[in-house]
Order: C-alpha cells, then sequence, then structure tokens
C-alpha cells in the first residue's frame, strides 16, 4: 500500500523511527541496520511495509528498497513473521543472511535470536533457491537512470528467469541487434531463446 514514506525525521530509537510526512506523523518499526544507516539526518525516505492484523495496521521501513526486498523473503517463510524478520535483520546485516542462506550457512542463521535449528533450516530450505536466483547484487539499490537492458533483465527475473541465463541472452540479443531496441523489443527476443 506504501511503497515509501519521506519526511521530516522527528523522532528516532532503535526499534522504530516518527516521520512527519504532509503533517501526518507515521510511526514506522525498523532494524537496527536501518537505525544505523539513518545517521542524524534530518530528513530521511524509508521504503515501507505494512502489516494488516484484523486488531492493528503496522508499517515496517527499510533503508533500501533490497532490505525490504529481503524482509518480504523472510516472513513469506512459514513461522517467520515480521517481528522475526526484523530481528533477523537487527541480528545481522541483510548481505551476511543473504549469503548464509544461499551457502546454506545453518549455523549463523540459527544464531539469531528466536531461529532454532528447525526454523534455520526452513528459511535455507525455502528461500536458498529464490536468493541464488536472484543473484547477490539485488541487495544493491537499485540504478536511478536504469537501461533498457537493467528494465528488461529485471522484468526477466521477476518472471522467474536465473539472473545469470537471463543476462546472458540480454548480452547476445544486444550484441545481435545493437543497442537501439527498448525493453519491450529486448523482453520479446529473449523470451524466445530462454
Amino acid at each position: 500500500m506504501y511503497a515509501y514514506i519521506d519526511g521530516k525525521l522527528v523522532f528516532k530509537s532503535a526499534a522504530f523511527v516518527v516521520i512527519d510526512a504532509g503533517g501526518v506523523g507515521y510511526h514506522i518499526n525498523i532494524s537496527l541496520n536501518t537505525y544505523s544507516r539513518l545517521g542524524n539526518a534530518e530528513r530521511c525516505k524509508l521504503h515501507t511495509w505494512l502489516h494488516v492484523k484484523e486488531d492493528g495496521h503496522t508499517l515496517y521501513g527499510f533503508a533500501d528498497e533490497g532490505e525490504r526486498r529481503l524482509f518480504l523473503h523472510l516472513i513469506s517463510v512459514p513461522g517467520i513473521g515480521p517481528n522475526t524478520g526484523r530481528m533477523m535483520l537487527s541480528s545481522i546485516t541483510p548481505a551476511e543472511i543473504q549469503n548464509a542462506i544461499i551457502s546454506g550457512n545453518v549455523s549463523l542463521i540459527q544464531r539469531i535470536k528466536g531461529i532454532g535449528p528447525k526454523s534455520a533450516q526452513r528459511v535455507i530450505l525455502e528461500l536458498q533457491d529464490k536468493l541464488r536466483k536472484e543473484g547477490t547484487d539485488t541487495l544493491s539499490p537499485a540504478p536511478l537512470n536504469k537501461t533498457a537492458k537493467d528494465e528488461a533483465l529485471s522484468a526477466l527475473v521477476m518472471l522467474g528467469f536465473a539472473r545469470n541465463a537471463a543476462e546472458k541472452v540480454l548480452d547476445q540479443e544486444i550484441n545481435k541487434n545493437g543497442e537501439d531496441l527498448n525493453v519491450e523489443q529486448l523482453i520479446k527476443s529473449a523470451l524466445k531463446s530462454l
């Protein structure tokens, strides 16, 4: 529902922030990773996710889109709720979590408070292939000036194709047809080869 909230940072603690955006104060739960990245900024922009329950609505905020994407992967695992996902992102960095899942490092994930051996194994089992497909650079912020190749690659990954294979096919299409293909043409020609 809310992609991000950008405004004046009114209050900041290790657990949550209050952002004044357009005269409305938003109470947003954050991880320690996001807390450390906010620094002493007067204004901030947090990528958000709204958790709706029958007894309330809770906003979760993230320093960048990559952290939010990892959070959404984590909470898609049965038994991992939003608070546990936030605890995971607070215990170790998103890059360490992603690398631990991809490499199958159960012991590192198990060291996180609230995660036992079965939960750690379930997280790895459920997410290992998804995160491998997306590649290790999904946590880095998206470039502001995306090229047609970047947008086509992003679309192909969202469709479920492996990042490496899609990138290889896109490179072949660009080499064959030149740089003047638009995003739609690139995707169509890549889909024929994938």
